[in-house]
Order: C-alpha cells, then sequence, then structure tokens
C-alpha cells in the first residue's frame, strides 16, 4: 500500500441504536482519515460515541447498533461490503483491536500460550503447531515478558501483562491498523507510563496506524500526532497535538474545557476547572448545537442551528464562535 493511501477512512459514518425510548443517534456524520505509521487520538467524555465508533470500524456492532450511513474503508476496502469469511480474515491480518479490558478478552481456562498459538493456527494455514508456539514466544520476548509465563493463566497475571499480552495478540499478524480503545484503563500511574511508552515504541518499530481512544486528554496529546475531540456522537475539533496547549485558547470551547480540568504538574496553586452541567442525553439532543447548554460563548444561533466544520491552518472545528478570519479566534456572534 501506498505510503499516501489512508490506512483508514471514516467517510460521513452514522451509527445508531434502537431502544424503547425510540433511536439512539451514537455517532453522526463522522469523518477520519488515518495515514500509515501515524497515531490519531480520539478524545471524548463517557458516551460520546468513541467506543461505538471503534466498533463500528472492527464491524463488531452489538445488539441493536447498527451501521445509519457513511462507509468505512481499511487498506481501501469497504469493511461493510466483505462477507463473512474475507471479514473473519481481514481481521487481525490488516486491522487489529486493544480492548478495554483484558480479563474480559484473554479466555480465563486457557494459557496464555494457547491463546497466542489459537490467533497463529487460526489466519495462518498450514503453520505447525510448533511454528505457533516459536512466534508466540517471540511475541512475549516483544512486549518484555518472561517465556515462563506462556504457561500461565491469566488469573496469575498482573493487570499490567495481561494488557501487554493483549496487544501482543492484537499485533501477532502484523495489522495494518490497530485500535486502541481505552488500553491503560484501570492500571495505576507507573504501569500507564510503561504501557504507553511500549506503544510507542512498538509503533515506530512496526510502523503501524494507531487509532487510541481515550477520555484522558493529557494521554492522548502526548502520544498522538493529531486529535479528534467528540461530543455527543459528532467530532468538534480535529488538531495537531502539538497544538494543545492550556495558554491557547483558540480551540473548540469544549476542547478548553477539557484542557482546564487537566491537572497541572507545577508548584502553581491553581484550581482545577469542570465543565459545568452533564452529557446530553442522545435520544432526545439539544437543538442547534448540542454543547450550548454547557459553553461559555453560547449565542442564540448556537441554540438554533448546528455549526458545521470550518478548516482552518490545519484544524477543523464545528462552532458558530470560531472566525478564521481572525487568526482562529473565538469571538461573540448572534
Amino acid at each position: 500500500m501506498s505510503e499516501n493511501t489512508p490506512v483508514l477512512e471514516v467517510k460521513d459514518v452514522s451509527i445508531a441504536y434502537e431502544s424503547a425510548r425510540g433511536s439512539v443517534q451514537a455517532v453522526s456524520h463522522i469523518n477520519l482519515s488515518l495515514m500509515p505509521d501515524h497515531i490519531l487520538g480520539l478524545v471524548g467524555e463517557s458516551g460520546s460515541g468513541k467506543s461505538t465508533l471503534a466498533n463500528g470500524i472492527m464491524r463488531l456492532l452489538k445488539g441493536s447498533a447498527h451501521l445509519v450511513g457513511g462507509e468505512i474503508l481499511v487498506n481501501g476496502q469497504n469493511v461493510y461490503q466483505m462477507d463473512a469469511r474475507t471479514l473473519r480474515q481481514f481481521r487481525w491480518n490488516s486491522m487489529a483491536m486493544v480492548f478495554q479490558s483484558a480479563m474480559t478478552v484473554l479466555n480465563p481456562v486457557m494459557t496464555v500460550e494457547q491463546q497466542m498459538m489459537d490467533v497463529f493456527l487460526s489466519h495462518r494455514k498450514g503453520m505447525s503447531k510448533q511454528e505457533a508456539r516459536n512466534r508466540s514466544l517471540e511475541l512475549l520476548d516483544m512486549v518484555r515478558i518472561a517465556r515462563k509465563h506462556a504457561k500461565s493463566y491469566p488469573h496469575e497475571l498482573s493487570g499490567g501483562m495481561k494488557q501487554r499480552i493483549v496487544i501482543a495478540i492484537a499485533l501477532a499478524l502484523e495489522p495494518s491498523l490497530v485500535i486502541m480503545d481505552e488500553p491503560t484503563t484501570a492500571l495505576d500511574v507507573v504501569v500507564q507510563r510503561s504501557i504507553l511508552d511500549q506503544i510507542k515504541e512498538l509503533q515506530r518499530e512496526k510502523h503501524f496506524a494507531v487509532l487510541f481512544i481515550s477520555h484522558d486528554f493529557s494521554l492522548v496529546a502526548e502520544l498522538a500526532s493529531q486529535v479528534a475531540i467528540m461530543y455527543a456522537g459528532r467530532v468538534v475539533e480535529m488538531t495537531e497535538s502539538q497544538g494543545l496547549s492550556k495558554h491557547d485558547m483558540h480551540h473548540h470551547p469544549y476542547t478548553s474545557g477539557l484542557m482546564r480540568a487537566i491537572p497541572r504538574l507545577t508548584h502553581e496553586d491553581v484550581e482545577i476547572e469542570g465543565i459545568p452541567g452533564h452529557p446530553p442525553n442522545l435520544v432526545e439532543l439539544p437543538s442547534g448545537c448540542a454543547y450550548h447548554p454547557r459553553c461559555p460563548l453560547a449565542q442564540p444561533i448556537c441554540r438554533e442551528v448546528r455549526p458545521e466544520p470550518i478548516a482552518t491552518g490545519g484544524r477543523l472545528i464545528a462552532c458558530h464562535a470560531f472566525d478564521p478570519e481572525k487568526r482562529g479566534a473565538f469571538v461573540h456572534v448572534s
């Protein structure tokens, strides 16, 4: 695949859940593009649609969730036009996913080695058990877990070790796209740092593209080269991570609110500012901009008209107050 061809293209994608109260649009008209050897961060509060989008890309939507519209292309192939057999082979070979909790992914009654070998024996027809065993041990080496743990069961390992094994399994067949959905959730800060450093190291070595999903803004800003911020199922801002700064107020008001809520590791006596209010009910979204009930810059137009994304200077912002002609400043509108 060409270096100029996106590994992942999400084109005007909408995903909905059906419920007794009506249709819930969890993802609405999302457009994303991820190039080879790049890391794209996806940030937002719980319920913003991040995990639904990830499952949609992998075509792992459950229950009443379904693709309402749009296209999802991985390596130029439409994931939703594949038959079941093709999709099974495409997963893990071309795209893989690291889920939030290792314990929900790993089989508690199978050893680590057995679970790793299963990946190879299922997707590499003709590979012998000994070859699969050898490759499994190499995966343990890759994520710096002693080979003696190949015979261990998941409950015998620490949380950090289990998460490393899940990452190793995702990378087993060397996919070009790896989706990581909150891979450091429930891990302590020291283990989080270790996992994060290893993800960066493996990505540099293997050159796969990463869609890194988290509610931790500072974590994503450090890891990713570009960041998309989601709110109520929509991307409200897309920006380079280097441009993210607590002192740069030229961001979507929601992005600025997330940044102000990050604790500062300085000696300054600075109070953390939370975002007032609560995320909206997706069944009954507010009219106009979904963020307007919580927004300090909200004006009458925000309550009536949903803002369209504005592209300028390598950024994309959906906000009525954003004025690209004034160097990306935010102004009060009527």
